[in-house]
């Protein structure tokens, strides 16, 4: 005999599947107009603050190949700029390694000792610990440009002027108290748990770094690895005063000095290709690692 699967009715008139209890209405999906209502307020404030950052942006890359009268750029559209940019003095590719080397190095050396800095603030005790932390954010406290002339006569001393090795070591320097930190807090954010387990399991103190807390605080490591490069890709004032050598010197050095190259007059249209240039490795950057980014500024904010 056949079994009749349809639904049967209730004594007020709903539904019921035959296989069970009785449905529940669901609650509403989708948009509502209320929701749009308190979303938009929102939506409208930071698509005005998104506008007001990404103005000069659109306008310097579009001013960068329109026609300019006194630029390389006369008529029509065009990157006569970016040639004028591209044949400036040792040209723009000796200048953008100059820049990535120094960066990177600046990267390399801030991830190592913020690295070990902040995991022996977070999990050891020793003597003088806090004062030797906040000894490292005070050197937040001095201005930046009073100590180039210091360390300018050190680095002479030991054989690292005019180097851009000595502009990284000083870059480096000055990140360390914000990195440091930030790693402290990342590691502290870690439970202790996983260390002693690790212990437990044979692990030295390096390796329950390296192989149990290095995964754990990978968005600080890239939070700090980006904050150092772009102040590194972007400083102007170290290898003004470190670099003497027009062969040595970095990207912003060179649209600097680019900007009044002809007695005086601003080549406008060149700069503007030289400010593209230097902005877009920052910016495609950023859009990548914005994620972590997030997530290691977040690190240890909820820790309880």
């Amino acid at each position: 005999m056949a079994v009749d699967s349809s639904p049967t009715s209730t004594a007020a008139g709903s539904a019921v599947p035959s296989g069970g209890a009785p449905a529940r209405p669901g609650k509403p999906r989708g948009v509502t107009i209320a929701g749009i209502a308190l979303r938009t307020p929102y939506w409208v404030l930071t698509g005005a603050v998104g506008l007001i950052f990404l103005a000069p942006l659109v306008w310097t890359a579009v001013a960068s190949i329109s026609p300019q009268a006194g630029t390389n750029q006369v008529d029509g559209w065009g990157f006569g700029n970016y040639e004028t940019l591209a044949g400036y003095q040792a040209g723009i590719w000796r200048y953008i390694a100059n820049s990535v080397f120094v960066s990177v190095l600046t990267v390399v050396l801030t991830l190592l000792t913020s690295l070990f800095g902040g995991y022996a603030f977070a999990r050891f005790r020793f003597p003088g610990k806090d004062i030797l932390f906040m000894v490292t954010l005070a050197i937040l406290m001095v201005p930046y440009a009073t100590l180039l002339i210091p360390l300018y006569v050190l680095l002479n001393q030991v054989g690292l002027e005019n180097s851009l090795v000595g502009v990284a070591l000083v870059l480096t320097m000055f990140q360390l108290p914000f990195s440091t930190f930030l790693m402290r807090i990342s590691f502290e954010a870690v439970p202790r748990e996983l260390d002693e387990a690790a212990t437990v399991d044979g692990c030295s103190s390096f390796g329950a770094l390296w192989r149990v807390l290095l995964p754990a605080v990978k968005p600080g490591l890239i939070t700090v690895g980006l904050f150092s490069f772009l102040a590194a890709w972007n400083d102007f004032m170290a290898p003004l005063i470190l670099i003497n050598d027009t062969e040595r010197m970095t990207l912003p050095l060179a649209v600097s000095n680019l900007r009044g190259q002809v007695q005086g007059v601003v080549d406008y249209g060149a700069t503007e290709a030289g400010v593209v240039v230097l902005a877009l490795p920052c910016i495609v950057l950023f859009l990548l690692l914005q994620r972590h980014y997030v997530r290691g500024f977040m690190s240890g904010a909820l820790k309880g």
